[in-house]
């Protein structure tokens, strides 16, 4: 079966959507949420071909198929994060600007996410773990299904 288009999100769609069908799930990491043509396998080894069409990155809980019996979803691993806390806009900067000269690509959260608090995420390197530590900066490593996949950060001076 080939996908060439998403149905929805089933975290956006009422909870009945689930009644009734039988789930699979295509499991992916994170990286893989920005390739538009791959070929994925569900949990239950059904083999599908995804050919999107430019949009949006996946995302977890998207819907690739629905049918009165079924449902096909994406489901994303967790992503090993740092999720750094400063405690003044100075520590903020001076850690972003510092990680920025890195090349590293944050997420930011505000207070009303799922943090509760104001934070910047990044993936896991030994190296800015080092420099987190070194600098006394409040962090935590975590394992988190990231709204938005990590990109390569392109560079060119």
């Amino acid at each position: 079966m080939i996908i060439e288009k998403l149905v929805g999100n089933i975290h956006e769609e009422s909870a009945d959507l689930l009644a009734d069908r039988h789930h699979e799930k295509v499991v992916l990491p994170s990286a893989d949420l920005v390739k538009r043509i791959q070929r994925v396998s569900t949990d239950h080894g059904r083999e599908l071909g995804l050919r999107l069409a430019p949009g949006p990155d996946l995302k977890d809980g998207d819907i690739l198929m629905i049918s009165d019996s079924e449902l096909i979803t994406i489901s994303v691993l967790p992503t090993d994060v740092l999720v750094i806390a400063p405690q003044s806009i100075y520590e903020m900067a001076f850690i972003a600007h510092s990680l920025g000269n890195r090349h590293l690509q944050a997420q930011f959260f505000d207070i009303e996410s799922e943090y509760k608090a104001e934070v910047m995420v990044v993936q896991y390197d030994h190296t800015v773990e080092d420099f987190l530590k070194h600098h006394h900066a409040p962090y935590e490593r975590q394992e988190r299904v990231m709204p938005v996949p990590f990109r390569h950060a392109e560079h060119t001076h």
